[in-house]
């Protein structure tokens, strides 16, 4: 989860299940859109997309997957000295949501 508007530097990188091009902001987010791309039950990958619909809009989200079956999962990458924040906390059932 970031901001929209985030200002530090990422990789951008063209992967095979992702339309555009997908930013990865630091080394957990780079890791993960490597496994997901290699996980062949994985048909779509979505990066950064925005939290729409809720208080918090300015938020977006790190992935949204769709798997062969239709089903649509959202991942998230997050430090773990950030998981007790209360703000992560919100931030990341919103994202559930």
């Amino acid at each position: 989860m970031r901001k929209k508007n985030f200002k530090e530097r990422c990789e951008k990188r063209r992967i095979s299940k992702c339309e555009g091009v997908c930013r990865t902001y630091d080394s957990i987010q780079r890791v993960y859109v490597d496994k997901l791309v290699e996980d062949t039950s994985i048909k779509s990958i979505r990066c950064n997309v925005p939290l729409v619909g809720l208080e918090l809009e300015d938020y977006t989200t790190d992935f949204v997957c769709v798997r062969e079956n239709g089903e649509m999962m959202v991942r998230e990458c997050v430090f773990r000295r950030y998981l007790t924040k209360p703000m992560t906390v919100k931030l990341l059932d919103m994202s559930r949501a």
